[in-house]
């Protein structure tokens, strides 16, 4: 690397063109040559600017509808001559080849072509290829060269360049490579995948992961962990595209929180029914549908007041003013909705420290996507779990059938056990949790804990008997022993729903007859570690 001169070389070929005129105009405006291709070049030259063409550099055409144009030495050996190395100095001189000292470069949108549900054919023609490999060119030689990928560096390019007199400072054009490597990872990431997925490969030999920072974090689960948000480059409904309107920036266990709140309560169609879930360290404290907003609010949250302050609530349908008035009777952290009235957001308005988010929908709880989870050595990689179980789905195994109303409590419990830890038992009784047992290191545990919860608010909103009298219950896998389902039945249930498929489940489905409590089987779990 030599003391470095100003930029006076520099080459511009994008797909996203967002800029390209301000950037073109502000280097030329500095004494910067442009060179660019294709569409960039005719962007420029529109704009009233004097570019030259790469073909003109490399004495070769556009070629192959332009699947070759960049790969050249003219190219290459301008973005990695070493400016301090004679042996490059001459070879660049004896073959006429001019330095560049700038790459500007976005890539073909290969992503969002895929998103589009675009054809193999089409989607193939989008991998960009040139692009790349003058991205890894010019960062590979960020001692002397300059590599911009993202739009949003634009303007910190031209300001680095006015207080460096007109070139840029090392460690800038160290942070830019890191960028640019990233990018290209990214970009390889997102091919590989897609043709994972188009070979129907489940578990591809090899396997890359790459992620956009959304937000630098205050700090991890605990303060003493360092942590960071990225995003997929998914659009799916949720916690990582949605827009904050107030309160302070979330922390990394307000995303968890929130991510595992909307998860749920999309599993409820806002056109059928209001449901709401009030989240607290990843579980449901309280979860209801109802015939407004606010009666589901009052519903979930009379399952457990307590573990509901300072809770997450998520909503499927738009928030309403009067629902926000009952919401801001307690301390929440976070209420995320598929949308707000202007009345409800001016009364949140008047509680700083309470971050509202809105989405524009409810994620596709059917949705095939993966879900990854880090391992000391390695990362485990599943299909996210979207089961689903309907009316005709359930076998009653008992000598008492459910009830149409109980079906419908069993229904609902199901699917919120879905998004309870394991083991997972959840009391419900008119279509609201009234007790919900959550990582419990037994089924008998998790029983015993979702049972006291409904006799503690029952004992609280000054009732006679526990609100578990009556109700339906889930558990998110089979009862190994009767035990679990004995104890559900002390409580006051009256019919359960699981998946079966224990070595005893004829001891348990006898022990549910003795009891008089309806049974039904799922045939499908759903384990949540």
């Amino acid at each position: 690397m030599t003391d470095q001169t100003p930029i006076r070389r520099a080459l511009l070929s994008v797909s996203d063109k967002t800029g390209l005129i301000d950037l073109g105009k502000a280097l030329s405006a500095r004494g910067v040559e442009l060179l660019s291709t294709g569409g960039s070049a005719k962007t420029l030259r529109e704009a009233g600017l004097e570019v030259k063409d790469v073909a003109e550099i490399t004495g070769f055409p556009e070629m192959m509808d332009g699947r070759v144009k960049t790969l050249h030495p003219m190219v290459h050996g301008g973005l990695l001559a070493l400016r301090d190395n004679a042996d490059h100095i001459k070879a660049m001189e004896e073959h006429g080849i001019g330095p560049i000292d700038l790459l500007v470069v976005n890539l073909y949108p290969f992503e969002e072509t895929v998103a589009k549900g675009a054809d193999y054919d089409t989607c193939i023609e989008n991998i960009d290829i040139g692009g790349p490999a003058m991205i890894r060119a010019a960062a590979k030689n960020h001692g002397d060269v300059t590599v911009v990928v993202d739009v949003a560096d634009y303007e910190a390019l031209l300001a680095d360049m006015d207080q460096n007199g007109g070139t840029t400072a090392p460690d800038f054009r160290r942070k830019l490579a890191q960028i640019a490597y990233a990018r290209t990872a990214a970009y390889d990431a997102a091919v590989s995948t897609w043709l994972a997925a188009a070979l129907e490969l489940e578990a591809p030999r090899r396997r890359a992961f790459a992620g956009e920072l959304k937000q630098t974090l205050r700090y991890g689960e605990n303060s003493h962990q360092k942590a960071a948000f990225y995003t997929d480059g998914t659009d799916r409904p949720g916690v990582a595209t949605a827009l904050q309107l107030q309160g302070k920036e979330l922390s990394y266990n307000n995303i968890n929180d929130t991510d595992a709140a909307y998860e749920l309560v999309a599993e409820f169609d806002p056109a059928e029914t209001a449901a709401v879930a009030i989240i607290k360290h990843a579980n449901p404290c309280g979860v209801a549908k109802g015939a407004s907003l606010v009666e589901a609010y009052q519903k979930a949250f009379d399952c457990d007041r307590t573990s509901a302050f300072g809770g997450i609530v998520a909503l499927n349908q738009p928030l309403d003013a009067e629902t926000a008035t009952k919401i801001v009777e307690i301390f929440t952290e976070v209420v995320i909705a598929p949308g707000a009235s202007d009345e409800a957001k001016a009364i949140f308005a008047a509680k700083k420290n309470l971050r509202l988010l809105l989405t524009d929908g409810l994620p596709d709880t059917r949705a095939a996507i993966t879900a990854y989870k880090q391992v000391g050595g390695g990362v485990l990689v599943q299909d996210k779990d979207v089961g689903y179980v309907g009316m005709d789905d359930l076998k009653v195994v008992t000598e008492k059938a459910p009830t149409e109303e109980q079906m419908q409590d069993l229904l609902f419990a199901w699917k919120v056990a879905k998004h309870v830890k394991s083991n997972a038992i959840v009391y419900v009784k008119g279509n609201a949790t009234v007790g919900v047992g959550a990582g419990q290191m037994s089924r008998l545990d998790s029983a015993n804990v979702a049972a006291s919860k409904a006799q503690r608010m029952a004992d609280e909103l000054g009732l006679d008997e526990s609100l578990a009298k009556g109700s339906a219950v889930a558990s998110d896998a089979f009862f190994p022993f009767a035990d679990g389902l004995l104890e559900a039945a002390a409580a006051g249930a009256t019919c359960v729903i699981q998946p079966g498929g224990s070595m005893r489940d004829d001891e348990v489905i006898a022990a549910a007859n003795a009891q008089g409590i309806a049974m039904v089987f799922t045939g499908m779990r759903h384990f949540r570690h």
